[in-house]
């Protein structure tokens, strides 16, 4: 029996290259010292199931002393992820959480009615040359769990679940896909996993959610002869059973999605929200920088700097 029962072992492609619904080139972007690929949201795409941001930042390699610094900031309506392939980040927030993230590791935060936190390369890698590569995911609440407290969840990587076949893993990071269930606690239905192909090898796709899509990360896959090479997003049509294959050079991918949303949602600087009016609540709370009496405070370890509303 096939690891993923939905499929039988050997399964040729059954679609053509018109099942991909969606392909995204990511707009670079250069931070200073590393750069950053934008896929989500897209000119045609907002979100893939509850994805509504996605970012790729490196790979990066810094030298001794140097960092990332990323300033406490707000966000609502949303959970984030940041998954790691190289680096650290030492993630505080105005729940209380202080968390080294680590390769492989889940640390899923959610933001609720309102959350302040910072990521800054630990004072243990600085010590020594360092690098940073990794994906940074927003996932946006449903109307029913905008207002939530908000949470932090910490799962290191030998908590989430692994599949592995001849040329073939699969790490589970958020929700369920292939008979497998990660830890952490979802909102909404949804798959996100970190996949590794080696060449020639195939994945064929959950096929018990309505939307999924692919990010290759490096390398590339083919998709009914057609091949696609590192830094593109993929978004296939609902309902077909779509299987991939690595090239020559193997692929890491990231495979995402989940239930279709209900509805858009607005996006504004770090705000995700069913109303504008939710976010310029938002922009007048994070204004008023008035700490721990509002919607918003600071991280506890990390208070002499914040990010200022953009202009």
């Amino acid at each position: 029996m096939s690891w993923n029962p939905a499929l039988d072992p050997g399964c040729p492609d059954e679609v053509g290259v018109d099942a991909i619904e969606t392909l995204i080139v990511p707009r670079a972007r250069d931070l200073g010292g590393f750069e950053v690929r934008h896929a989500l949201p897209a000119p045609k795409r907002q979100m893939v199931g509850p994805f509504i941001f996605f970012d790729q930042a490196g790979p990066a390699e810094l030298l001794t002393g140097q960092g990332i610094d990323v300033r406490p900031h707000p966000h609502i309506g949303l959970g984030t992820v940041t998954y790691l392939y190289r680096g650290d980040f030492h993630h505080r927030d105005s729940t209380g959480a202080d968390q080294i993230i680590t390769p492989g590791a889940l640390n899923w935060m959610v933001a609720g009615r309102g959350v302040t936190h910072s990521e800054r390369t630990s004072e243990a890698a600085r010590s020594g040359p360092n690098g940073l590569f990794g994906i940074q995911t927003w996932l946006a609440l449903p109307d029913t769990h905008e207002d939530v407290a908000p949470s932090f969840e910490h799962h290191g990587k030998e908590a989430l679940p692994m599949i592995e076949d001849r040329g073939l893993s699969v790490r589970l990071i958020l929700g369920s896909a292939y008979g497998k269930t990660e830890p952490a606690t979802m909102l909404t239905q949804t798959f996100y996993a970190d996949v590794t192909l080696e060449p020639g090898n195939r994945l064929p796709m959950p096929d018990d959610h309505e939307d999924r899509g692919i990010y290759i990360v490096e390398g590339s896959i083919s998709v009914a002869g057609q091949e696609f090479d590192a830094g593109r997003m993929m978004v296939f049509r609902p309902g077909d059973r779509i299987t991939v294959v690595a090239g020559d050079r193997g692929a890491r991918l990231m495979i995402l999605g989940g239930a279709t949303f209900p509805g858009p949602r607005y996006i504004w600087w770090n705000f995700v929200a069913s109303s504008r009016e939710r976010i310029e609540h938002a922009k007048a709370e994070w204004r008023a920088a008035n700490w721990g009496k509002g919607r918003f405070d600071l991280p506890f370890d990390d208070r002499d700097e914040h990010i200022p509303l953009p202009d």
